[in-house]
């Protein structure tokens, strides 16, 4: 995070915008960029939309959970070489085998994967470093995953939540816990999992890096993130 793009977010807050995360990350990476903002108490959105808390302190205030298991079995039938994690809300990650180092935080446990898909969870990710993301988006289109929704990162990363769940179905609850408008909002996304997002607020922007697709659904594309695009389209508001 630059310091112009924290100086932009921590004035819009000041000016009296609610500033929300909304993030395919875990509590434990929303909070890191809660932190390196400053801010002290506000309401965001974790886990592709599974999970909406207030902070800080941390409480949760809605999860959403589904039984991964069908998924996960099909998934691992095909890349039986893969990690699997689920997410241990607020706490961490367990997991099946380890991650690339820094892709997740919070604390850490390993199971079996059975054990794992034993009981509903929140959000499942699969990770194969020896595939591509064109190979995992072929495969989860393929497999259909019935009861899913699922997002495929700039990796070998896949994303599965229950179905229904989005960024955009986060907002609407954190919407309603603030007495906003959808039409007011402004929201800011680069991945694929920030389509139903960018298409559902009263303004979605893209930015300049975000794939072709993504960028088709935003109401406007600002700069990559390289060149601050998000300072340049606060400023328009500040």
């Amino acid at each position: 995070m630059t310091d112009a793009v924290r100086q932009a977010v921590r004035a819009t807050s000041e000016a009296g915008m609610h500033c929300v995360i909304s993030t395919g990350r875990s509590v434990s990476g929303v909070m890191d960029a809660v932190q390196k903002l400053g801010f002290t108490e506000g309401l965001a959105v974790a886990s592709n939309g599974s999970v909406v808390f207030s902070y800080d302190p941390i409480t949760i205030l809605h999860t959403v959970t589904f039984d991964a298991g069908p998924a996960v079995r099909a998934l691992m039938a095909e890349v039986p070489e893969a990690a699997v994690a689920v997410e241990n809300v607020g706490v961490g990650f367990r997991m099946n085998k380890p991650f690339p180092d820094g892709e997740l935080g919070g604390e850490i446990a390993h199971e079996p994967i059975e054990d794992l898909i034993a009981e509903p969870v929140t959000r499942v990710i699969v990770r194969s470093p020896d595939a591509s993301a064109e190979e995992f988006a072929e495969l989860a289109h393929s497999l259909g995953l019935e009861g899913t929704n699922y997002y495929v990162g700039y990796t070998a990363w896949l994303d599965l939540a229950p179905e229904g769940v989005s960024k955009a179905a986060g907002l609407e609850r954190v919407c309603a816990e603030l007495g906003v408008d959808r039409a007011d909002v402004l929201a800011i996304g680069d991945g694929s999992n920030d389509v139903e997002m960018l298409e559902w607020a009263g303004r979605g922007v893209a930015m300049g890096h975000a794939p072709l697709h993504v960028q088709a659904v935003a109401d406007d594309v600002t700069e990559t993130v390289e060149n601050d695009g998000v300072v340049r389209e606060l400023e328009k508001y500040l």
